[in-house]
């Protein structure tokens, strides 16, 4: 033990470490591996990213994990066994990775894992009076660094729950950290299964950080993905061509945004608990429109994700100011969102968050990486606190022995 905390400390004070950065989002398609090269901390913060890929999920992992994903009654002793189960895959997938990059495990300093979110329940969502904000993520870090033999940093979204946040979005802090820019006022906006955006006002980062803000819109792209899979058996509508070929039900749409979420305060955080299968299926049986082709469905679901996207920004930005609004995520390669979303924000310029010098389908594993980096060498003071953004380092810390 006594060489692992020496190591810490050795981390802690380098000018650079190397920390793998893992996500595996809601989609359920892979797990996410950025091995990131991070200079100093906090608003000092410098980061390559060295390699990434996404390792796809082979479907009986996929269907192992549905069998108790964002569902309130599930089999206990299938939750227990994913735990580990899903962090010695993890493992096992980081090593595979290492070896075709050609880069030994010694090499590798931390390792951050998001692990597995099975369950999101903030307050909001599941109305007890008596309990807190929760959320559960599973592949336990201990699996993970025994079988890498590297640090491992895990279980991030309880220390944020603990300081009275909600346990999402989390991107805000590395958002900060990384994005912000004087004179340009940017909204980094990601769709993953759920859609999510942190603002960065162009002042003075220290100026502005009153301003920063972030919070959970709705459905990105986890209804899309639903009922393409019903509907095609593919796992998401490849660059909106199902969704080009209908039209959006306006009956439909407002049955479908007659959701509490919607009208609930900002900051705000929601799941596939809320939005899933079963919420459209009783929107289709309330509407009465049966009849609907599968490709309008698709083409409503997909104006639905723009119009919440585009309604949680509306309440927030400055009608006289502009804003360049980076997009990452699934959903940022889907042209009939983005075009849905563009047509509606006249005043906010759509780019690829690729163009900040990461890629969009790495920003999340990236994101973890410097939440990682954060609980090994940050100073804790350079983030202030405010709703919704708890000034916290996130991360629980397990040994390889």
């Amino acid at each position: 033990m006594k060489q692992h905390v020496e190591k810490l400390h050795r981390l802690a004070n380098q000018k650079s470490r190397k920390v793998i950065g893992l996500m595996s989002g809601t989609s359920l398609d892979g797990l996410d591996v950025a091995l990131c090269n991070i200079q100093n901390s906090g608003l000092d913060t410098l980061l390559q990213v060295e390699q990434f890929t996404t390792v796809p999920y082979t479907d009986a992992f996929r269907d192992e994990i549905r069998k108790i994903f964002a569902k309130s009654e599930i089999d206990f002793q299938q939750l227990c066994v994913l735990n580990p189960f899903i962090g010695i895959t993890h493992a096992e997938m980081i090593l595979e990775c290492l070896k075709t990059w050609h880069i030994q495990p010694e090499h590798v300093d931390l390792i951050a894992s998001h692990g597995q979110t099975v369950f999101h329940a903030p307050k909001i969502q599941h109305g007890l009076a008596s309990f807190p904000n929760a959320t559960l993520q599973i592949g336990d870090g201990d699996h993970i660094a025994v079988r890498t033999n590297i640090i491992t940093l895990s279980d991030f979204r309880q220390k944020h729950i603990a300081a009275g946040g909600e346990g999402a979005p989390l991107a805000v802090y590395g958002d900060y950290f990384l994005f912000s820019k004087k004179g340009e006022n940017r909204i980094l906006l990601n769709m993953g299964g759920i859609a999510n955006f942190t603002i960065l006002p162009g002042q003075q980062k220290e100026e502005g950080f009153s301003q920063v803000f972030t919070t959970d819109t709705g459905p990105g792209n986890t209804l899309i993905d639903a009922y393409m899979r019903h509907f095609f058996n593919k796992p998401f509508d490849e660059h909106g061509e199902v969704a080009r070929q209908g039209t959006p039900n306006e009956v439909l749409l407002e049955i479908l945004k007659d959701n509490s979420f919607f009208a609930a305060p900002f900051p705000k955080t929601t799941g596939p608990e809320v939005f899933n299968f079963d919420y459209v299926e009783n929107a289709i049986e309330k509407s009465r429109l049966s009849y609907l082709s599968r490709a309008d469905i698709i083409a409503t679901l997909t104006r639905l994700s723009a119009d919440t996207i585009v309604d949680a920004i509306k309440q927030i930005i400055d009608n006289q100011e502009t804003y360049t609004i980076y997009t990452s995520g699934g959903g940022a390669h889907n042209p009939v969102l983005m075009k849905y979303i563009q047509e509606q924000l006249t005043n906010c310029t759509m780019s690829f968050l690729d163009e900040l010098g990461v890629s969009g389908d790495a920003k999340e594993a990236v994101l973890f990486a410097v939440l990682a980096n954060e609980a090994i060498a940050g100073n804790g003071d350079k983030f202030r606190t405010r709703e919704g953004v708890p000034a916290v380092t996130m991360g629980k810390i397990s040994f390889p022995g």
